[in-house]
């Protein structure tokens, strides 16, 4: 029903309802000024006249009336009537073709009021005018006062009330209905280039701009939000076409050495050891897994997934890992707390410090500090390495997805430059942060968690 009275444009819709608003007003100011100012008028009139005759009245009772009447202000007849029809006094250049006595008091001392219409001749306009009479005891025996006034004043200045309320109004509804049709078609014209605008971007260029009005109003601020979402659409988009070509490019070399391996063994059985052969299939396969895994996980994480998760124990995370890493190579040197209970996912939180383990040991010399302590409300986890360090122009780079430093990549160990990104998320997912602080020799990565519960 809504669409059918009203338009679908906004600019219509707007144009209708103040149209439709200011219609309501002025009936209701036309209604009002129709009932109250024609008898405002008439009453001013009606009291002025009134107030004429009683004075004279109260002069003709005490005999004191003069022959000749001044009359008022805008009051053109006073007259004074003897009960025989004779002129006892009269205010000068009355009409002689004023009906005066066919007005005739009933009662004494009570004012009649009527109005009367003269027609002096064909060329000259009809006179409206307000006559008043009122009976009274003289000396000389009853008298009639009579008073009158012209109403033509008053019939101009009704007519042009009527004037102003029957065609001022439509066109004053008119005039509001233009000026807001204007109004608004020049409020949303900024809307509409945002709009074209917009249908002219696509995801194959997303550089494009909305121009941005200088009203400084809110189509101004939905123009630069608009904009910076187009920015972080844009960051985004470039993030996920680098991701994907990374993606590609890390999956396809072991992919690629994997399957250079089975081709010289399927040539050549006879001279391939299938066990070594075997064995190096199983880590390229291993390697593969491992990079799904980072990737599933990280796309999880900016999903917004939220994992289930309870209280867990980051000193008993960090010993396990520590048990599952005996007899490797690099030592691991624990400095634990009794407790660091936080509130998370195990599985992540795991997967944060088994990271964390592995990229120190690829790159250590003979050693790896562990530390977990609780610091206040929070839960700080320090992994150290004595290994070549990294950079500090280099400390925010390897926290960016597939990225892998010249030293790492020289050396070939193997990382894939997606554990220290999805161990950031990890701890970015549970209200913390991992950074990079100075340390000589070595890297030093350090977490901070919220601890669970009271400090």
């Amino acid at each position: 029903m809504v669409r059918r009275l009203f338009p679908r444009s906004i600019r219509a819709r707007l144009t209708a309802v103040a149209t439709l608003i200011a219609a309501l007003v002025f009936c209701a100011t036309s209604v009002l000024t129709l009932t109250t100012v024609p008898d405002n008028l008439r009453g001013v009139e009606h009291a002025r006249v009134e107030v004429a005759v009683r004075r004279v009245a109260g002069e003709a009772r005490t005999g004191e009336l003069p022959p000749v009447l001044e009359p008022p202000t805008r009051v053109q007849l006073l007259r004074v009537v003897s009960a025989d029809g004779k002129v006892i006094a009269s205010s000068r250049g009355v009409p002689e073709e004023l009906p005066l006595t066919s007005l005739r008091p009933a009662k004494p001392e009570t004012v009649y009021t009527t109005e009367r219409t003269v027609y002096r001749s064909p060329d000259e306009p009809e006179a409206h005018y307000l006559i008043m009479a009122l009976t009274v005891q003289t000396p000389h025996g009853p008298a009639t006062v009579y008073g009158a006034s012209s109403l033509a004043d008053v019939d101009r200045a009704l007519i042009w009330v009527h004037l102003l309320v029957f065609l001022g109004t439509p066109l004053v509804l008119v005039c509001i209905a233009g000026i807001t049709w204007i109004t608004v078609g020049s409020a949303l014209r900024p809307v509409e280039r945002i709009r074209a605008e917009m249908a002219e971007i696509t995801g194959q260029d997303l550089s494009r701009r909305v121009p941005v009005p200088d009203t400084g109003d809110e189509i101004t601020y939905l123009a630069l939000t608009t904009n910076d979402t187009l920015d972080r659409l844009e960051r985004s988009a470039e993030t996920q076409r680098r991701f994907v070509a990374d993606a590609s490019h890390e999956l396809r070399s072991p992919i690629s050495a994997l399957r250079a391996q089975l081709e010289v063994a399927h040539a050549y059985p006879e001279e391939t050891d299938w066990k070594m052969t075997g064995e190096r299939a199983l880590a390229a396969a291993d390697r593969l897994a491992g990079i799904i895994d980072e990737l599933l996980m990280l796309a999880r994480l900016d999903a917004g997934a939220v994992p289930e998760r309870r209280v867990v124990d980051l000193a008993q995370v960090a010993q396990d890992q520590i048990r599952r890493r005996e007899g490797s190579d690099v030592r691991i040197i624990p400095d634990l707390c009794a407790g660091a209970p936080v509130f998370g996912s195990p599985m992540q939180l795991d997967r944060l410090l088994t990271n964390l383990l592995d990229n120190a040991t690829r790159h250590a010399a003979t050693r790896i500090d562990l530390e977990v302590e609780v610091e206040g409300d929070k839960v700080v986890v320090t992994v150290t390495d004595d290994g070549e360090g990294i950079p500090p122009q280099d400390r925010e780079r390897v926290f960016e997805r597939f990225t892998r430093l010249e030293s790492a990549r020289a050396k070939d160990k193997g990382g894939s430059g997606l554990g220290l990104p999805l161990s950031r998320e990890i701890a970015t997912a549970h209200g913390g942060s991992l950074t990079v602080a100075d340390h000589a020799p070595g890297a030093r990565f350090v977490v901070v968690l919220p601890l669970y519960g009271p400090p």
